[in-house]
């Protein structure tokens, strides 16, 4: 398998036993930048801010990342699945492989030995703990074999899993061209460290606290205020219940964008085979007010 070239070895240590100096340093390095923003200031920098963390997080990761190229919740032509797929790559959370293979390996042990980010292991380390220690983003040869042989066989996701910093190093060029340190700041930096905690936040917040509609195996909650921040992925308990719906808000107001996004597709003829969760008992829609256990 081509794709493991760019994999630093797994090594045989504990999990929280090896601590990750270059992805710490990489992170506290886009902290630092997005710190620095707030002294470069601009309202066309925090809209160009605004309009790329829609583009990376929200529809690079929540609908191609997650929902496309993970659960495979409807199906779109290639060429624009791999458009959707350069969109996740700006949001620099690694290339397709390591993060489906990580999500999936997630839904099959959810918040159990082997998930990769539960917070039975602690809040902090379902946040970012875990990415910070041990082997989650040093996935092997037989790891990927076995999460991910649907995208191992295609090229092109072979190709940007290896060189996935690329999209961003252009962008940031160009922005830098357009508008100076406030667009490469606010557009890289600060928009990138929002969608890094957005996304961090699902994996532990909606985890920890909200309500649970579903009784479902794991603690997994729907967190209004997560859904704000994501603009719909925070509705988790949803997802765990039904993980192969392309709908996560399952009530009308329960805002979900990519949901909507994915309609519009369909209606553009961008997007087929659209899962939807089936509800055969109108009172599984039903509100619970039931909160997470801590």
């Amino acid at each position: 398998m081509p794709a493991l070239r760019f994999n630093t070895p797994r090594t045989n240590r504990p999990d929280k036993d090896q601590f990750n100096w270059l992805i710490a340093s990489f992170l506290a390095l886009f902290h630092v930048g997005a710190f620095a923003a707030l002294f470069f200031f601009t309202w066309n920098a925090l809209f160009v801010a605004i309009f790329l963390y829609w583009v990376s997080a929200i529809v690079g990761i929540g609908l191609a990342y997650h929902r496309l190229l993970t659960h495979r919740s409807f199906q779109t032509p290639k060429w624009f699945e791999y458009i959707l797929t350069i969109c996740a790559v700006t949001a620099v959370e690694g290339g397709p492989l390591l993060w489906v293979a990580t999500h999936r390996m997630h839904h099959q042990f959810t918040d159990a030995e082997g998930d990769p980010h539960s917070p039975r292991e602690g809040k902090w380390w379902a946040h970012a703990g875990w990415i910070l220690v041990g082997n989650a983003l040093r996935q092997d040869e037989s790891t990927l074999e076995r999460y991910v042989p649907d995208l191992a066989q295609d090229k092109f996701h072979v190709w940007i899993t290896e060189f996935h910093f690329v999209p961003t190093i252009i962008l940031g060029i160009v922005l830098f061209l357009a508008g100076g340190w406030p667009f490469l700041l606010w557009g890289i930096f600060m928009r990138t460290v929002a969608g890094y905690h957005a996304t961090w936040l699902i994996n532990s917040a909606t985890h920890i606290w909200g309500s649970r509609r579903f009784q479902t195996r794991d603690r997994s909650t729907n967190n209004w205020w997560v859904a704000v921040l994501t603009l719909g992925e925070g509705w988790h308990n949803n997802h765990h219940a039904h993980p192969v719906s392309a709908r996560h808000g399952m009530k009308w107001y329960e805002f979900d964008s990519n949901w909507y996004a994915i309609l519009l597709l369909e209606r553009l003829g961008l997007a087929s085979h659209i899962q939807r969760a089936k509800l055969h008992n109108p009172a599984q829609a039903a509100e619970s007010l039931a909160p997470a256990t801590d």
